[in-house]
Protein backbone atom coordinates (compact mmCIF):
# COMPACT_ATOMS: atom_id res chain seq x y z
CA UNK A 1 0.00 0.00 0.00
CA UNK A 2 1.19 3.49 -1.18
CA UNK A 3 2.29 5.39 2.15
CA UNK A 4 -0.06 7.83 3.86
CA UNK A 5 2.79 10.40 4.34
CA UNK A 6 3.30 10.72 0.29
CA UNK A 7 1.38 13.52 -0.83
CA UNK A 8 0.62 12.60 -4.05
CA UNK A 9 -1.84 9.81 -5.72
CA UNK A 10 -1.52 8.06 -8.85
CA UNK A 11 -3.21 5.23 -8.57
CA UNK A 12 -7.03 4.56 -9.01
CA UNK A 13 -9.38 4.25 -12.21
CA UNK A 14 -12.25 5.79 -13.45
CA UNK A 15 -14.70 4.04 -15.57
CA UNK A 16 -16.50 0.50 -14.42
CA UNK A 17 -15.69 -0.74 -17.37
CA UNK A 18 -11.90 -0.72 -19.52
CA UNK A 19 -11.87 1.88 -22.00
CA UNK A 20 -9.40 2.11 -25.15
CA UNK A 21 -7.74 4.65 -23.76
CA UNK A 22 -7.17 4.91 -19.87
CA UNK A 23 -8.53 8.25 -18.55
CA UNK A 24 -6.82 10.28 -15.69
CA UNK A 25 -9.09 12.05 -13.27
CA UNK A 26 -7.39 14.64 -11.11
CA UNK A 27 -8.45 15.64 -7.11
CA UNK A 28 -6.93 17.61 -4.55
CA UNK A 29 -7.86 18.52 -0.78
CA UNK A 30 -8.95 16.41 2.28
CA UNK A 31 -6.11 14.42 4.03
CA UNK A 32 -8.66 12.91 6.03
CA UNK A 33 -9.86 10.88 3.22
CA UNK A 34 -6.65 10.34 1.90
CA UNK A 35 -5.84 6.83 3.06
CA UNK A 36 -9.50 4.97 1.92
CA UNK A 37 -9.31 7.26 -1.35
CA UNK A 38 -6.01 5.67 -2.06
CA UNK A 39 -7.56 1.73 -1.49
CA UNK A 40 -10.49 2.87 -3.43
CA UNK A 41 -8.32 4.03 -6.15
CA UNK A 42 -6.09 1.27 -6.33
CA UNK A 43 -8.96 -1.47 -6.43
CA UNK A 44 -10.86 0.32 -9.16
CA UNK A 45 -8.03 0.39 -11.84
CA UNK A 46 -7.93 -2.78 -11.79
CA UNK A 47 -11.24 -2.95 -13.26
CA UNK A 48 -10.39 0.06 -15.80
CA UNK A 49 -6.74 0.77 -16.49
CA UNK A 50 -7.38 4.44 -15.76
CA UNK A 51 -6.00 6.91 -12.95
CA UNK A 52 -6.51 9.13 -10.56
CA UNK A 53 -3.84 11.78 -9.27
CA UNK A 54 -4.72 13.18 -6.15
CA UNK A 55 -3.22 15.69 -4.07
CA UNK A 56 -3.44 15.12 -0.21
CA UNK A 57 -3.07 18.79 0.70
CA UNK A 58 -5.51 19.64 3.03
CA UNK A 59 -9.01 20.92 2.44
CA UNK A 60 -8.00 24.68 1.94
CA UNK A 61 -6.38 23.79 -0.73
CA UNK A 62 -8.70 21.63 -2.37
CA UNK A 63 -11.32 24.56 -2.19
CA UNK A 64 -8.92 26.43 -4.04
CA UNK A 65 -7.93 24.31 -6.69
CA UNK A 66 -11.41 22.88 -7.89
CA UNK A 67 -12.59 26.70 -7.97
CA UNK A 68 -9.65 27.64 -9.82
CA UNK A 69 -10.56 24.60 -11.85
CA UNK A 70 -7.69 22.94 -11.82
CA UNK A 71 -8.57 19.88 -11.19
CA UNK A 72 -11.57 17.63 -11.62
CA UNK A 73 -12.50 17.49 -7.73
CA UNK A 74 -11.90 18.99 -4.64
CA UNK A 75 -12.43 17.44 -1.50
CA UNK A 76 -12.70 19.04 2.19
CA UNK A 77 -14.06 17.87 5.81
CA UNK A 78 -15.45 21.49 6.12
CA UNK A 79 -18.82 21.42 3.90
CA UNK A 80 -19.19 24.93 1.92
CA UNK A 81 -22.27 26.93 2.88
CA UNK A 82 -25.46 26.11 0.37
CA UNK A 83 -24.61 30.26 -0.79
CA UNK A 84 -21.07 29.57 -1.57
CA UNK A 85 -22.12 26.93 -3.68
CA UNK A 86 -24.85 28.47 -5.74
CA UNK A 87 -22.63 31.37 -6.36
CA UNK A 88 -19.79 29.04 -8.00
CA UNK A 89 -22.57 26.75 -9.50
CA UNK A 90 -20.91 23.65 -7.65
CA UNK A 91 -22.57 20.75 -5.50
CA UNK A 92 -21.02 18.67 -3.06
CA UNK A 93 -21.99 15.18 -1.17
CA UNK A 94 -20.45 13.54 1.78
CA UNK A 95 -18.09 10.32 0.62
CA UNK A 96 -17.16 8.86 3.78
CA UNK A 97 -17.66 9.29 7.79
CA UNK A 98 -14.38 9.12 9.64
CA UNK A 99 -13.73 10.02 13.21
CA UNK A 100 -11.21 13.12 14.20
CA UNK A 101 -8.27 11.65 17.24
CA UNK A 102 -6.40 13.42 20.17
CA UNK A 103 -3.27 11.74 19.99
CA UNK A 104 -0.59 12.22 22.04
CA UNK A 105 3.35 11.57 22.92
CA UNK A 106 3.49 11.05 26.83
CA UNK A 107 5.90 7.80 28.32
CA UNK A 108 3.97 5.00 29.37
CA UNK A 109 0.74 5.98 27.79
CA UNK A 110 -0.12 3.74 25.05
CA UNK A 111 -3.39 4.20 22.69
CA UNK A 112 -6.72 4.33 24.16
CA UNK A 113 -5.35 4.51 27.69
CA UNK A 114 -5.68 8.28 28.67
CA UNK A 115 -9.02 10.09 29.11
CA UNK A 116 -10.05 13.09 28.50
CA UNK A 117 -13.19 16.09 28.00
CA UNK A 118 -14.01 18.91 25.72
CA UNK A 119 -13.42 21.43 28.07
CA UNK A 120 -10.24 20.13 28.98
CA UNK A 121 -8.85 19.92 25.67
CA UNK A 122 -10.58 23.25 25.20
CA UNK A 123 -8.04 24.07 27.99
CA UNK A 124 -5.00 22.57 26.55
CA UNK A 125 -5.40 23.80 23.44
CA UNK A 126 -5.68 27.31 24.49
CA UNK A 127 -2.77 26.97 26.13
CA UNK A 128 -4.31 27.73 29.89
CA UNK A 129 -3.74 23.82 30.79
CA UNK A 130 0.28 23.40 30.40
CA UNK A 131 1.35 20.50 32.12
CA UNK A 132 -0.01 16.82 31.98
CA UNK A 133 0.64 17.09 35.90
CA UNK A 134 -2.04 19.07 36.34
CA UNK A 135 -4.82 17.83 38.53
CA UNK A 136 -7.71 18.17 35.92
CA UNK A 137 -5.85 15.38 34.04
CA UNK A 138 -5.63 13.29 37.02
CA UNK A 139 -9.05 13.47 38.14
CA UNK A 140 -10.10 11.93 34.59
CA UNK A 141 -7.18 9.42 35.29
CA UNK A 142 -7.63 7.99 38.78
CA UNK A 143 -4.73 5.56 39.55
CA UNK A 144 -2.79 6.31 36.13
CA UNK A 145 0.76 7.05 36.26
CA UNK A 146 1.20 10.56 34.51
CA UNK A 147 4.67 11.62 34.10
CA UNK A 148 5.05 15.43 34.45
CA UNK A 149 5.93 17.23 31.92
CA UNK A 150 5.31 20.44 29.77
CA UNK A 151 2.44 20.03 27.06
CA UNK A 152 3.43 21.27 23.53
CA UNK A 153 0.18 21.44 21.09
CA UNK A 154 0.35 20.39 17.40
CA UNK A 155 -1.95 22.01 15.25
CA UNK A 156 -2.31 22.00 11.47
CA UNK A 157 -0.88 24.62 9.42
CA UNK A 158 -2.48 24.82 6.36
CA UNK A 159 -6.64 25.32 5.49
CA UNK A 160 -8.22 22.10 7.37
CA UNK A 161 -10.95 20.02 7.17
CA UNK A 162 -9.69 17.83 10.39
CA UNK A 163 -8.81 21.15 12.33
CA UNK A 164 -12.46 22.21 11.30
CA UNK A 165 -14.10 19.13 12.68
CA UNK A 166 -11.94 19.42 15.68
CA UNK A 167 -12.75 22.91 16.56
CA UNK A 168 -16.74 22.79 15.73
CA UNK A 169 -16.34 19.88 19.04
CA UNK A 170 -14.13 21.80 21.11
CA UNK A 171 -16.83 25.22 20.42
CA UNK A 172 -19.61 23.05 21.21
CA UNK A 173 -17.76 21.26 24.09
CA UNK A 174 -16.92 24.78 25.45
CA UNK A 175 -18.26 28.46 25.33
CA UNK A 176 -14.74 29.74 26.13
CA UNK A 177 -13.53 27.76 23.53
CA UNK A 178 -15.81 29.38 20.93
CA UNK A 179 -15.75 32.94 22.36
CA UNK A 180 -11.91 33.17 22.30
CA UNK A 181 -10.74 30.83 19.70
CA UNK A 182 -14.02 29.50 17.39
CA UNK A 183 -14.01 27.19 14.67
CA UNK A 184 -12.99 26.83 11.27
CA UNK A 185 -10.47 25.34 8.64
CA UNK A 186 -8.12 27.91 9.85
CA UNK A 187 -7.83 29.56 14.11
CA UNK A 188 -5.70 31.37 15.51
CA UNK A 189 -4.16 28.75 18.23
CA UNK A 190 -3.24 31.21 21.28
CA UNK A 191 -1.40 28.27 23.15
CA UNK A 192 2.43 29.44 23.89
CA UNK A 193 3.57 26.50 23.19
CA UNK A 194 1.46 25.40 19.70
CA UNK A 195 3.71 23.82 16.73
CA UNK A 196 2.48 23.07 13.10
CA UNK A 197 2.54 20.45 10.78
CA UNK A 198 0.98 20.16 6.93
CA UNK A 199 -1.48 17.81 6.92
CA UNK A 200 -2.44 14.50 8.96
CA UNK A 201 0.85 13.57 8.18
CA UNK A 202 2.60 16.39 9.74
CA UNK A 203 0.69 16.39 12.57
CA UNK A 204 1.42 12.62 13.09
CA UNK A 205 4.73 13.06 12.08
CA UNK A 206 5.24 16.00 15.18
CA UNK A 207 3.31 14.69 17.55
CA UNK A 208 5.68 11.11 17.20
CA UNK A 209 9.04 12.76 17.34
CA UNK A 210 8.04 15.85 20.29
CA UNK A 211 7.97 14.35 23.70
CA UNK A 212 4.32 15.33 25.59
CA UNK A 213 3.02 16.85 23.15
CA UNK A 214 -0.80 16.64 21.90
CA UNK A 215 -2.35 16.98 18.65
CA UNK A 216 -5.53 15.71 16.56
CA UNK A 217 -5.57 13.38 13.72
CA UNK A 218 -7.99 11.19 11.21
CA UNK A 219 -8.37 7.90 13.06
CA UNK A 220 -6.36 5.59 10.14
CA UNK A 221 -3.27 8.27 10.50
CA UNK A 222 -2.83 7.50 14.28
CA UNK A 223 -3.11 3.81 13.58
CA UNK A 224 -0.93 3.59 10.73
CA UNK A 225 1.73 5.72 12.41
CA UNK A 226 1.07 3.61 16.26
CA UNK A 227 0.62 6.94 18.09
CA UNK A 228 -1.19 6.96 21.15
CA UNK A 229 -4.99 7.87 20.32
CA UNK A 230 -7.34 8.65 23.54
CA UNK A 231 -10.74 8.16 24.80
CA UNK A 232 -13.21 11.61 25.13
CA UNK A 233 -16.08 12.52 26.99
CA UNK A 234 -19.06 12.83 24.38
CA UNK A 235 -21.95 14.80 24.74
CA UNK A 236 -23.98 12.10 26.59
CA UNK A 237 -21.21 12.68 29.53
CA UNK A 238 -19.77 8.98 28.62
CA UNK A 239 -16.15 8.33 28.39
CA UNK A 240 -15.63 6.58 25.24
CA UNK A 241 -12.83 4.91 22.44
CA UNK A 242 -13.05 5.16 18.97
CA UNK A 243 -14.05 2.88 16.86
CA UNK A 244 -16.09 2.40 13.93
CA UNK A 245 -19.02 1.30 15.80
CA UNK A 246 -18.53 4.79 17.74
CA UNK A 247 -18.23 6.98 14.28
CA UNK A 248 -21.73 5.28 13.18
CA UNK A 249 -23.31 5.97 16.36
CA UNK A 250 -22.30 9.64 16.45
CA UNK A 251 -23.92 9.83 12.31
CA UNK A 252 -26.74 7.55 12.68
CA UNK A 253 -28.98 10.77 13.33
CA UNK A 254 -28.14 12.74 10.58
CA UNK A 255 -30.58 13.40 7.48
CA UNK A 256 -27.95 15.09 5.14
CA UNK A 257 -31.47 15.54 2.52
CA UNK A 258 -32.68 18.34 5.02
CA UNK A 259 -29.64 20.42 4.92
CA UNK A 260 -29.02 22.57 1.76
CA UNK A 261 -26.09 21.79 0.09
CA UNK A 262 -25.48 18.78 2.51
CA UNK A 263 -23.78 21.41 4.62
CA UNK A 264 -23.79 19.64 7.92
CA UNK A 265 -21.16 19.10 10.93
CA UNK A 266 -22.17 15.57 12.82
CA UNK A 267 -19.81 16.61 15.94
CA UNK A 268 -20.55 16.13 19.32
CA UNK A 269 -24.05 14.33 18.67
CA UNK A 270 -26.23 12.88 21.42
CA UNK A 271 -26.23 9.14 21.61
CA UNK A 272 -24.03 7.29 24.66
CA UNK A 273 -22.02 4.94 21.91
CA UNK A 274 -21.25 8.22 20.10
CA UNK A 275 -17.65 9.58 19.66
CA UNK A 276 -17.74 13.41 19.75
CA UNK A 277 -15.39 14.14 17.05
CA UNK A 278 -17.35 12.58 14.24
CA UNK A 279 -17.19 14.11 10.31
CA UNK A 280 -17.40 13.31 7.03
CA UNK A 281 -15.21 14.05 3.85
CA UNK A 282 -17.46 16.24 1.22
CA UNK A 283 -16.50 16.01 -2.77
CA UNK A 284 -17.20 19.27 -4.61
CA UNK A 285 -17.76 19.31 -8.06
CA UNK A 286 -18.93 22.42 -10.89
CA UNK A 287 -22.57 21.79 -12.28
CA UNK A 288 -21.41 22.59 -15.98
CA UNK A 289 -18.21 21.17 -15.60
CA UNK A 290 -15.97 22.51 -18.66
CA UNK A 291 -14.35 18.89 -19.34
CA UNK A 292 -18.05 16.85 -19.20
CA UNK A 293 -16.47 13.54 -19.81
CA UNK A 294 -14.18 14.09 -16.54
CA UNK A 295 -17.34 14.53 -14.37
CA UNK A 296 -18.92 11.45 -15.50
CA UNK A 297 -15.46 9.79 -14.57
CA UNK A 298 -15.82 11.73 -10.92
CA UNK A 299 -19.01 9.77 -10.66
CA UNK A 300 -18.50 6.67 -11.65
CA UNK A 301 -15.50 6.56 -9.46
CA UNK A 302 -17.70 7.66 -6.36
CA UNK A 303 -20.05 5.56 -8.01
CA UNK A 304 -17.87 2.60 -7.44
CA UNK A 305 -16.66 4.03 -4.35
CA UNK A 306 -19.90 3.26 -2.23
CA UNK A 307 -21.31 0.08 -4.17
CA UNK A 308 -17.91 -1.68 -3.67
CA UNK A 309 -15.79 0.13 -1.47
CA UNK A 310 -17.31 -0.42 2.07
CA UNK A 311 -15.15 -3.04 2.91
CA UNK A 312 -12.38 -0.92 2.10
CA UNK A 313 -13.43 1.80 4.60
CA UNK A 314 -14.31 -0.56 7.21
CA UNK A 315 -11.23 -2.10 7.48
CA UNK A 316 -9.32 1.41 7.71
CA UNK A 317 -12.04 2.35 10.61
CA UNK A 318 -13.92 4.67 8.25
CA UNK A 319 -17.71 4.42 7.82
CA UNK A 320 -19.45 4.16 4.65
CA UNK A 321 -22.19 6.69 3.51
CA UNK A 322 -25.88 4.78 4.34
CA UNK A 323 -27.41 3.25 0.99
CA UNK A 324 -30.51 5.56 1.68
CA UNK A 325 -27.95 8.33 1.94
CA UNK A 326 -26.19 7.19 -1.42
CA UNK A 327 -29.41 6.64 -2.71
CA UNK A 328 -30.15 11.18 -2.26
CA UNK A 329 -26.94 11.49 -3.86
CA UNK A 330 -27.46 10.17 -7.04
CA UNK A 331 -30.78 10.84 -7.27
CA UNK A 332 -31.10 14.90 -6.17
CA UNK A 333 -26.73 15.69 -6.01
CA UNK A 334 -25.11 14.10 -9.31
CA UNK A 335 -28.71 14.81 -11.30
CA UNK A 336 -27.70 18.59 -11.35
CA UNK A 337 -24.50 18.06 -12.92
CA UNK A 338 -24.29 17.49 -16.88
CA UNK A 339 -22.20 14.86 -17.87
CA UNK A 340 -23.03 14.83 -21.64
Amino acid sequence: MKSFLKKALIIGAISLAPTAFAVEMTGAGSSFIYPVLSKWAESYKAKSGDSLNYQSIGSGGGIKQIKAKTVDFGATDAPLSFEDLQSNGMVQFPAIIGGVVPVVNIEGIGPNQLKLSGDLLSDIFQGSVTDWSDKRVALLNPGMKIPSGPITVVTRADGSGTTAIFTSFLSKASSNFKDAVGFGAQVKWPAASTVSGKGNEGVAANVARIKNSIGYVEYAYAKKNNLSYTQVRNADGVIVSPTAEAFAAASAGTDWSKFPGMNTFITYAKGAKAWPITGATFVVVYKKPENKSQAAAVLKFFDYSFKDGKKAASDLDYVPMPDATVDYIRKQVWSQVETK
